[in-house]
C-alpha cells in the first residue's frame, strides 16, 4: 500500500506529525510526502529513517518530493540510536536556550555572558544530556557565531545538540547552521518527556 501526504504550506511540526500518524496507523510499505521547505525535508526524512524507511528526495516546483520505502534491515538512524553516556542513575538534564544573549540591558555584556555560560556547561558533567536552541538562540549555531567553537567542542564531547528548524527558517539562516541536528517541536517535546530536568535560558 502506498500512502501520500501533501504537507505543503504546513508549519512545523505538522508535516512530521502527519507522517508519524500515517506510519503508525496505516500498514504501508511506501509513503510519499510533499513539503515546501528545507527544514521540513530534513525533519520528515530523519523521522522516516528512524522508522526504518529508506528515503529518496526529488526537488521540483519549489517543493521536495520524499519517497520512503520500508527496509526492515536498515539500522536505526543517528537520532534514534543515540547512546546514553551517563551511568545508571545519572540525571538527564536538558538545557533550552531561546536567546543569543543572556539577560537584558547591555547587548555586548549579554553576549559575553552567554559565551561564558556555554563554556561552563561542561562542568555539569554526564548529567548534561541535551542542548536545545530555539528562537534567537539558533543564531548561536551558525557559521559566524562567536559561540560556534564552544558548541562544536560540546558536541565532540558527546552532548547532543538540537536546533529548531522552524526558527532557522524564520531567520533565513538554515544554510548557515554548522553544529547540531536540525529538529522540530515533536523531537523537542519528546526530549522534554525523557529528561529528568529542563533548564530554560
Amino acid at each position: 500500500m502506498i500512502k501520500e501526504i501533501d504537507a505543503r504550506g504546513l508549519a512545523c511540526p505538522a508535516p512530521v506529525l502527519q507522517t508519524k500518524k500515517t506510519v503508525e496507523e496505516e500498514d504501508t510499505e511506501i509513503i510519499k510526502v510533499i513539503v515546501d521547505n528545507e527544514a521540513a525535508r530534513q525533519n520528515v526524512t530523519r523521522f522516516l529513517e528512524s522508522r526504518h524507511f529508506e528515503v529518496s528526495t526529488k526537488q521540483a516546483d519549489e517543493a521536495f518530493y520524499l519517497t520512503g520505502k520500508i527496509d526492515r534491515n536498515m539500522p536505526d538512524s543517528a537520532f534514534s540510536e543515540i547512546k546514553e553516556q551517563e551511568k545508571p542513575g545519572t540525571k538527564k538534564i536538558m538545557v533550552m536556550v531561546s536567546g543569543n544573549r543572556m539577560g537584558h540591558g547591555d547587548d555586548d555584556l549579554g553576549t559575553k555572558l552567554m559565551i561564558s555560560f556555554l563554556k561552563t556547561l561542561k562542568e555539569m558533567g554526564p548529567e548534561l544530556w541535551r542542548l536545545v536552541f530555539l528562537n534567537a538562540g539558533v543564531k548561536l549555531t551558525i557559521s559566524d557565531a562567536e559561540t560556534l567553537s564552544v558548541l562544536k567542542d560540546l558536541e565532540k564531547d558527546g552532548i547532543y545538540i538540537l536546533v529548531c528548524g522552524t526558527c532557522l527558517t524564520h531567520f533565513n539562516i538554515l544554510d548557515k547552521k554548522e553544529v547540531g541536528e536540525t529538529t522540530n517541536m515533536l523531537d523537542i517535546v519528546t526530549a522534554m518527556q525523557l529528561a529528568d530536568k529542563v533548564i530554560n535560558m
